[in-house]
Protein backbone atom coordinates (compact mmCIF):
# COMPACT_ATOMS: atom_id res chain seq x y z
CA UNK A 1 0.00 0.00 0.00
CA UNK A 2 1.50 3.68 -1.52
CA UNK A 3 0.47 7.04 -1.45
CA UNK A 4 1.81 8.73 -4.58
CA UNK A 5 2.56 12.45 -4.39
CA UNK A 6 2.63 13.38 -8.18
CA UNK A 7 3.64 16.97 -7.56
CA UNK A 8 6.61 19.11 -7.72
CA UNK A 9 9.60 18.42 -4.93
CA UNK A 10 9.13 21.36 -3.07
CA UNK A 11 5.11 20.59 -2.17
CA UNK A 12 6.01 16.59 -2.45
CA UNK A 13 8.76 17.25 0.66
CA UNK A 14 6.28 19.38 2.44
CA UNK A 15 3.31 17.20 2.32
CA UNK A 16 5.95 14.31 2.86
CA UNK A 17 7.33 15.42 6.38
CA UNK A 18 3.73 15.65 7.73
CA UNK A 19 3.67 11.90 6.33
CA UNK A 20 6.42 10.67 8.28
CA UNK A 21 5.11 12.28 11.58
CA UNK A 22 1.37 11.60 11.40
CA UNK A 23 1.42 8.12 9.23
CA UNK A 24 4.66 7.01 8.91
CA UNK A 25 3.73 3.08 8.51
CA UNK A 26 2.51 4.65 4.60
CA UNK A 27 4.97 4.59 2.16
CA UNK A 28 5.65 7.94 0.55
CA UNK A 29 6.75 7.87 -3.15
CA UNK A 30 7.31 11.22 -4.90
CA UNK A 31 7.94 12.13 -8.62
CA UNK A 32 11.70 10.73 -10.11
CA UNK A 33 11.61 8.10 -6.81
CA UNK A 34 11.09 4.27 -7.68
CA UNK A 35 7.29 3.24 -7.59
CA UNK A 36 6.00 -0.26 -7.95
CA UNK A 37 2.48 1.26 -9.89
CA UNK A 38 0.52 -2.06 -8.37
CA UNK A 39 1.04 -1.02 -5.00
CA UNK A 40 -0.36 2.62 -5.33
CA UNK A 41 -3.31 2.84 -3.61
CA UNK A 42 -3.47 6.35 -2.88
CA UNK A 43 -2.44 8.94 -5.71
CA UNK A 44 -2.32 12.99 -5.33
CA UNK A 45 -2.23 14.55 -8.58
CA UNK A 46 -3.49 17.65 -10.02
CA UNK A 47 -3.22 16.96 -14.07
CA UNK A 48 -4.93 13.70 -15.27
CA UNK A 49 -2.45 10.56 -15.94
CA UNK A 50 -3.24 8.80 -19.03
CA UNK A 51 -4.93 5.56 -18.82
CA UNK A 52 -5.05 5.54 -15.40
CA UNK A 53 -6.74 2.75 -14.72
CA UNK A 54 -4.12 0.52 -16.52
CA UNK A 55 -1.61 2.30 -14.78
CA UNK A 56 -2.55 2.46 -11.28
CA UNK A 57 -5.06 -1.05 -11.44
CA UNK A 58 -5.25 -1.53 -7.41
CA UNK A 59 -6.06 2.38 -6.99
CA UNK A 60 -8.93 2.93 -4.37
CA UNK A 61 -8.57 7.03 -3.98
CA UNK A 62 -7.50 9.60 -5.98
CA UNK A 63 -7.06 12.85 -4.71
CA UNK A 64 -6.68 15.86 -6.90
CA UNK A 65 -4.67 18.87 -6.07
CA UNK A 66 -6.98 21.73 -6.30
CA UNK A 67 -10.71 22.08 -5.57
CA UNK A 68 -11.80 20.95 -9.16
CA UNK A 69 -11.76 17.80 -10.87
CA UNK A 70 -12.97 17.76 -14.30
CA UNK A 71 -9.73 17.03 -15.99
CA UNK A 72 -10.36 13.07 -14.36
CA UNK A 73 -12.26 11.15 -16.92
CA UNK A 74 -14.98 8.87 -14.23
CA UNK A 75 -14.48 6.12 -16.66
CA UNK A 76 -10.78 6.10 -16.25
CA UNK A 77 -11.00 5.60 -12.71
CA UNK A 78 -10.47 1.90 -11.48
CA UNK A 79 -14.00 0.67 -11.04
CA UNK A 80 -14.26 1.12 -6.80
CA UNK A 81 -11.68 4.21 -6.60
CA UNK A 82 -13.08 7.64 -4.74
CA UNK A 83 -11.96 10.37 -6.19
CA UNK A 84 -11.38 13.30 -3.78
CA UNK A 85 -11.27 17.09 -4.28
CA UNK A 86 -8.81 19.42 -2.24
CA UNK A 87 -10.71 21.51 0.39
CA UNK A 88 -8.13 22.95 2.72
CA UNK A 89 -8.14 26.04 4.53
CA UNK A 90 -5.13 27.70 1.53
CA UNK A 91 -7.61 27.37 -0.76
CA UNK A 92 -10.62 29.00 0.52
CA UNK A 93 -8.50 31.99 2.31
CA UNK A 94 -6.91 32.72 -1.55
CA UNK A 95 -10.14 32.40 -2.79
CA UNK A 96 -11.69 34.51 -0.16
CA UNK A 97 -9.06 37.19 -0.99
CA UNK A 98 -9.54 37.50 -4.64
CA UNK A 99 -13.06 37.24 -4.98
CA UNK A 100 -12.94 40.95 -1.94
CA UNK A 101 -10.54 42.59 -4.28
CA UNK A 102 -12.29 42.10 -7.43
CA UNK A 103 -15.63 43.29 -5.91
CA UNK A 104 -14.32 45.91 -4.00
CA UNK A 105 -12.66 46.83 -7.51
CA UNK A 106 -15.37 46.78 -9.92
CA UNK A 107 -17.87 48.34 -7.10
CA UNK A 108 -15.09 51.78 -7.04
CA UNK A 109 -14.74 51.41 -10.95
CA UNK A 110 -11.13 50.50 -11.04
CA UNK A 111 -11.31 49.03 -14.92
CA UNK A 112 -12.17 52.64 -15.93
CA UNK A 113 -9.86 54.26 -13.61
CA UNK A 114 -6.71 52.39 -15.07
CA UNK A 115 -8.17 52.63 -18.67
CA UNK A 116 -8.36 56.24 -18.30
CA UNK A 117 -4.94 56.67 -17.02
CA UNK A 118 -3.45 54.88 -20.02
CA UNK A 119 -5.23 57.74 -21.85
CA UNK A 120 -4.24 61.18 -19.01
CA UNK A 121 -7.87 61.54 -18.70
CA UNK A 122 -8.63 63.02 -14.97
CA UNK A 123 -12.44 61.56 -14.15
CA UNK A 124 -14.33 61.00 -11.62
CA UNK A 125 -17.71 58.66 -10.97
CA UNK A 126 -20.24 58.98 -8.32
CA UNK A 127 -19.64 56.36 -5.52
CA UNK A 128 -22.57 54.00 -4.66
CA UNK A 129 -23.42 53.00 -1.47
CA UNK A 130 -23.02 48.80 -0.58
CA UNK A 131 -26.22 48.84 0.67
CA UNK A 132 -27.27 49.66 -2.83
CA UNK A 133 -25.65 47.10 -4.84
CA UNK A 134 -26.22 43.15 -4.19
CA UNK A 135 -23.57 40.40 -5.16
CA UNK A 136 -24.56 36.99 -6.13
CA UNK A 137 -22.69 34.55 -6.13
CA UNK A 138 -23.21 31.41 -8.21
CA UNK A 139 -22.47 28.20 -6.05
CA UNK A 140 -22.80 27.51 -2.72
CA UNK A 141 -20.18 25.31 -1.95
CA UNK A 142 -17.39 25.48 0.34
CA UNK A 143 -16.03 28.48 -1.87
CA UNK A 144 -18.86 30.05 -2.64
CA UNK A 145 -20.20 30.42 1.27
CA UNK A 146 -16.15 31.53 2.54
CA UNK A 147 -16.57 34.33 -0.01
CA UNK A 148 -19.82 35.33 1.00
CA UNK A 149 -18.42 35.45 4.31
CA UNK A 150 -15.86 37.74 3.42
CA UNK A 151 -18.11 40.11 1.43
CA UNK A 152 -20.41 40.17 4.75
CA UNK A 153 -18.55 43.36 6.63
CA UNK A 154 -18.78 45.51 3.72
CA UNK A 155 -22.48 46.38 3.48
CA UNK A 156 -23.63 44.66 0.27
CA UNK A 157 -26.80 43.22 -0.26
CA UNK A 158 -25.57 39.17 -0.85
CA UNK A 159 -27.57 36.65 -3.03
CA UNK A 160 -26.46 32.82 -4.14
CA UNK A 161 -27.33 31.08 -6.26
CA UNK A 162 -27.25 26.49 -6.65
CA UNK A 163 -28.41 23.63 -7.73
CA UNK A 164 -30.14 22.58 -4.33
CA UNK A 165 -31.69 24.66 -1.43
CA UNK A 166 -29.54 26.18 0.87
CA UNK A 167 -29.96 28.49 3.81
CA UNK A 168 -27.55 31.16 4.48
CA UNK A 169 -27.88 33.29 7.69
CA UNK A 170 -27.96 37.05 5.07
CA UNK A 171 -28.13 35.78 2.27
CA UNK A 172 -30.91 35.65 -0.32
CA UNK A 173 -30.54 31.84 -1.55
CA UNK A 174 -32.09 30.91 -5.10
CA UNK A 175 -32.22 27.38 -6.21
CA UNK A 176 -32.80 25.60 -9.53
CA UNK A 177 -33.29 26.03 -12.36
CA UNK A 178 -37.09 27.84 -12.19
CA UNK A 179 -35.51 30.62 -9.75
CA UNK A 180 -32.39 31.38 -11.39
CA UNK A 181 -33.88 34.39 -13.52
CA UNK A 182 -35.50 36.12 -10.33
CA UNK A 183 -31.47 35.78 -8.76
CA UNK A 184 -30.14 37.39 -12.05
CA UNK A 185 -32.39 39.85 -12.39
CA UNK A 186 -31.24 41.64 -8.68
CA UNK A 187 -27.44 41.09 -9.15
CA UNK A 188 -25.12 44.12 -9.71
CA UNK A 189 -22.40 42.13 -9.69
CA UNK A 190 -21.95 38.53 -9.96
CA UNK A 191 -19.27 35.71 -9.09
CA UNK A 192 -19.08 32.38 -10.74
CA UNK A 193 -17.94 29.98 -8.63
CA UNK A 194 -19.81 26.70 -10.35
CA UNK A 195 -18.04 23.50 -10.37
CA UNK A 196 -17.77 22.45 -14.15
CA UNK A 197 -20.17 19.82 -15.47
CA UNK A 198 -22.14 18.98 -18.13
CA UNK A 199 -24.79 21.30 -16.84
CA UNK A 200 -22.59 24.52 -16.17
CA UNK A 201 -20.47 24.37 -19.38
CA UNK A 202 -21.22 27.46 -21.22
CA UNK A 203 -23.72 28.69 -18.66
CA UNK A 204 -22.88 31.79 -18.89
CA UNK A 205 -24.27 32.71 -22.11
CA UNK A 206 -25.43 35.96 -23.58
CA UNK A 207 -28.64 34.80 -22.67
CA UNK A 208 -27.76 34.52 -19.13
CA UNK A 209 -25.49 37.60 -18.76
CA UNK A 210 -28.46 39.50 -20.63
CA UNK A 211 -30.89 39.15 -17.45
CA UNK A 212 -28.01 40.44 -15.29
CA UNK A 213 -29.00 44.12 -13.81
CA UNK A 214 -28.11 46.98 -16.42
CA UNK A 215 -24.72 47.86 -15.80
CA UNK A 216 -23.62 44.61 -13.90
CA UNK A 217 -20.22 43.33 -13.83
CA UNK A 218 -18.67 39.84 -13.92
CA UNK A 219 -16.26 38.08 -11.64
CA UNK A 220 -14.92 34.86 -13.12
CA UNK A 221 -13.23 32.48 -10.81
CA UNK A 222 -15.02 29.12 -12.02
CA UNK A 223 -13.68 27.39 -14.54
CA UNK A 224 -13.32 29.14 -18.67
CA UNK A 225 -15.44 26.87 -20.43
CA UNK A 226 -18.27 28.21 -18.20
CA UNK A 227 -18.00 31.48 -20.10
CA UNK A 228 -19.02 32.33 -23.80
CA UNK A 229 -16.18 35.14 -24.18
CA UNK A 230 -17.48 36.48 -27.28
CA UNK A 231 -20.96 36.90 -25.31
CA UNK A 232 -19.30 38.91 -22.82
CA UNK A 233 -17.77 41.55 -24.92
CA UNK A 234 -20.86 41.74 -27.23
CA UNK A 235 -22.64 42.59 -23.61
CA UNK A 236 -19.60 45.20 -22.77
CA UNK A 237 -19.88 46.63 -25.54
CA UNK A 238 -23.76 47.06 -25.81
CA UNK A 239 -23.40 48.77 -22.11
CA UNK A 240 -25.23 46.63 -20.88
CA UNK A 241 -22.06 44.92 -18.95
CA UNK A 242 -19.96 47.34 -17.05
CA UNK A 243 -16.53 45.60 -16.42
CA UNK A 244 -15.41 42.20 -15.90
CA UNK A 245 -12.41 40.16 -13.82
CA UNK A 246 -11.12 37.06 -15.22
CA UNK A 247 -9.15 34.82 -13.94
CA UNK A 248 -10.24 31.83 -16.08
CA UNK A 249 -10.36 31.55 -19.63
CA UNK A 250 -10.50 29.30 -22.31
CA UNK A 251 -7.99 28.35 -23.62
CA UNK A 252 -5.66 29.24 -21.25
CA UNK A 253 -3.71 31.14 -21.87
CA UNK A 254 -5.28 32.96 -24.80
CA UNK A 255 -4.01 33.33 -28.06
CA UNK A 256 -2.29 36.49 -28.62
CA UNK A 257 -4.77 38.08 -30.91
CA UNK A 258 -7.87 37.26 -28.70
CA UNK A 259 -9.62 40.60 -28.31
CA UNK A 260 -9.48 40.09 -24.33
CA UNK A 261 -6.04 41.26 -24.14
CA UNK A 262 -6.49 44.77 -24.61
CA UNK A 263 -10.02 45.24 -23.66
CA UNK A 264 -9.74 47.97 -20.66
CA UNK A 265 -13.24 46.70 -19.02
CA UNK A 266 -11.74 43.64 -18.57
CA UNK A 267 -9.05 42.67 -15.76
CA UNK A 268 -7.44 39.36 -16.41
CA UNK A 269 -5.44 36.91 -14.10
CA UNK A 270 -3.51 34.22 -14.76
CA UNK A 271 -5.92 31.26 -12.93
CA UNK A 272 -4.66 32.41 -9.69
CA UNK A 273 -7.51 33.22 -7.71
CA UNK A 274 -6.80 30.63 -5.21
CA UNK A 275 -3.72 28.17 -4.16
CA UNK A 276 -3.34 25.01 -2.35
CA UNK A 277 -0.96 25.13 0.34
CA UNK A 278 1.26 22.22 0.87
CA UNK A 279 1.19 22.48 4.60
CA UNK A 280 -2.98 22.31 5.12
CA UNK A 281 -3.44 19.99 2.35
CA UNK A 282 -0.73 17.61 4.33
CA UNK A 283 -3.21 17.76 6.79
CA UNK A 284 -6.41 17.12 4.55
CA UNK A 285 -4.81 14.12 2.92
CA UNK A 286 -3.81 12.55 6.15
CA UNK A 287 -7.54 13.13 7.43
CA UNK A 288 -8.76 11.66 4.34
CA UNK A 289 -6.29 8.79 4.49
CA UNK A 290 -7.80 7.68 8.38
CA UNK A 291 -11.07 8.39 7.30
CA UNK A 292 -11.13 5.67 5.03
CA UNK A 293 -9.20 3.41 6.14
CA UNK A 294 -12.01 3.84 8.82
CA UNK A 295 -14.72 2.86 6.24
CA UNK A 296 -16.12 6.56 7.30
CA UNK A 297 -16.84 9.29 4.18
CA UNK A 298 -13.66 11.40 3.26
CA UNK A 299 -13.83 15.60 3.16
CA UNK A 300 -14.28 16.37 -0.16
CA UNK A 301 -15.67 13.16 -1.82
CA UNK A 302 -16.93 13.45 -4.99
CA UNK A 303 -20.56 12.17 -6.30
CA UNK A 304 -20.05 10.85 -9.75
CA UNK A 305 -23.50 11.20 -10.81
CA UNK A 306 -23.09 15.15 -9.97
CA UNK A 307 -19.40 15.08 -10.93
CA UNK A 308 -18.72 17.43 -7.96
Amino acid sequence: MTFYCNTDKARSEIIRSAFMKAIPDLPFIAVGEACDAKEVRYLFTWKAIPHLRAAYPRLEVLFSLGAGVEQFSFDDIPAGAKLVRMIEPGITATMQEYVTMATLAVHRDLPRYVAHKSHAKWITYPIRPTSEICVGIMGLGELGQASLRALAPFGFRLAGWSRSARTIAGVNCFYGRDELDRFLAQTDILVCLLPLTNETHGILSENLLGKLRPGASLIHVGRGQHLDQSALIKLLDSGHLQSAFLDVVHPEPLPPDDPIWKDPRIILTPHIASATRADTAAVMLIENIRRHQAGRPMIGEVKPDRGY
